[in-house]
């Protein structure tokens, strides 16, 4: 079981912070953050038991879909893989899953202001800030990706749609692995591939070379026989299955500057 108190940083939870009663599948669900700036924000937690404060640790922070918004309920975020799949990674890595209230800029500085507070308020290593969105998290964290693209090491986005200002994340240039279904059933795969040429396209114009950008923006996109291997017949649906996706989940957390 993780801990939720910065020990080492604070001797007792930040009056900012209300920490959960219940655990789901490692995690202290419930958490809300209490921010000045933009409201309660909601968020699951896992800290490891090792964790002391006295050493910097990597941060992951997910952004689930619409059925884990916090409408539906504290702790339907749990349902997807994502968070509970990068503890596999990363021993010394706090995680976070967010229970935001839609999938638009609101919620995007809610993402920003959490992650903010974590390398504010913990021991957080840098150079390893991960992010990932799902479905409509997706939504939410290309527009992290357009209002703040430095705070974080690299993000996976996951059947979804990008709606960020992708001229600011090429100026940061944090890489982008762009992960979906060739049929989603909601999105489709066009976006994500309009949203992969345009990019490769300023970065192109930046001078970078091929190598350069395959090096920090990855289009993947599986067919219907990736997911019904996986037991999925729906491809938005078995987007999940990326969570499970060894080759993605790598490629996520090995970028860093280490």
């Amino acid at each position: 079981m993780g801990k939720e108190a910065p020990v080492g940083i604070t001797s007792s939870v930040p009056s900012e912070i209300t920490v959960g009663t219940e655990t789901q599948r490692g995690f202290i669900n419930g958490n809300v953050y209490h921010s000045a700036e933009y409201g309660e924000i909601h968020y699951s937690s896992y800290i490891p038991e090792s964790y002391d404060g006295t050493k910097p640790y990597a941060l992951f922070i997910t952004l689930p879909g619409y059925e884990g918004l916090y409408f539906q309920g504290v702790g339907a975020n749990m349902v997807e893989d994502f968070g509970v799949e990068a503890i596999k990674y990363n021993s010394e890595m706090i995680v976070l899953s967010t229970q935001l209230n839609d999938w638009g800029e609101a919620s995007a500085n809610q993402a920003i202001a959490l992650t903010e507070y974590f390398i504010n308020h913990y021991s957080i290593d840098k150079s390893k800030v991960y992010l990932h969105g799902y479905s409509g998290g997706g939504e939410t964290g290309s527009l992290v990706m357009g209002m703040r693209p430095e705070l974080y090491t690299a993000f996976l986005m996951t059947s979804s749609q990008w709606d960020g200002d992708l001229e600011v994340l090429a100026k940061a240039k944090t890489p982008v692995y762009l992960a979906t279904g060739e049929s989603d059933s909601y999105y489709g795969s066009q976006p994500l591939k309009n949203a992969y040429n345009k990019l490769r396209g300023i970065y192109e114009s930046q001078g970078l070379t091929e190598t350069e950008i395959d090096r920090i923006l990855v289009l993947d996109v599986k067919d219907q026989a990736y997911f019904t291997e996986r037991g999925y017949t729906d491809q938005h649906g078995g987007g999940m299955a990326f969570a499970h996706d060894e080759t993605i989940m790598n490629w996520l957390f090995k970028n860093d500057s280490t």
